[in-house]
């Protein structure tokens, strides 16, 4: 296991912080699902863990690749990520993911959900890279975790395209916080705070224009 994979990016010195998106983001926390989608060069992942500098909740990582398409192999990344902050959560869930194929996933889930529900704080799991991820199988783990996961656990997803989850029905019962590409792209503020306060140019509204 590449437990790189497992930590949250650190934001560049000079980023602009993105209060307003900030704000969505929070909002979001009270929801079952945070999407952040939009193509690459964005700045996706600068954002959420910039937001995670500026608020308190403790955050499991897992930065997905392509090489993660097995269901196995993708839960235990998953349960892996949130032991970084509660170390037994999953343990009998991971136990039986060693061996493939014997019990079945429901069941597994279910074993995992139970055990989160007995953390007794709140807590995110930020998964990155998800359009990497092309199995069905992984996506009915990730609808199933989303469906049945206690208030306490608190989940977003960072890809380059819609992943194939019930984003239409968490929308219409607003439970889905979303940031598209035309939130990510910087308004006139933004611009101004970067040029001015990280770089001190001290530029005009007209120099902006």
């Amino acid at each position: 296991m590449l437990l790189t994979k497992l930590h949250i990016p650190q934001p560049k010195e000079n980023v602009v912080h993105r209060s307003g998106l900030f704000e969505k983001l929070n909002e979001g926390l009270n929801r079952k699902l945070i999407l952040v989608s939009a193509t690459a060069g964005y700045g996706k992942t600068t954002l959420v863990s910039d937001w995670l500098n500026q608020i308190n909740i403790p955050t499991a990582w897992y930065s997905a690749d392509d090489r993660d398409n097995d269901p196995y192999e993708f839960l235990t990344f998953i349960i892996s990520a949130i032991q970084t902050l509660h170390k037994n959560t999953g343990n009998k869930s991971l136990d039986l993911l060693k061996s493939p194929g014997t019990t079945e996933l429901e069941y597994i889930l279910e074993l995992l959900i139970n055990d989160i529900l007995t953390v007794k704080s709140d807590f995110l799991l930020v998964v990155d890279d998800l359009h990497l991820i092309s199995s069905k199988e992984i996506y009915k783990i990730l609808s199933f975790i989303i469906e049945h996961k206690p208030r306490n656990f608190r989940m977003a997803i960072l890809t380059r395209s819609d992943p194939p989850l019930s984003l239409a029905r968490m929308r219409s019962q607003n439970e889905l916080s979303e940031i598209r590409s035309s939130d990510l792209s910087f308004a006139e503020h933004d611009i101004s705070d970067f040029f001015n306060r990280k770089l001190k140019l001290g530029l005009t509204k007209n120099d902006i224009h």
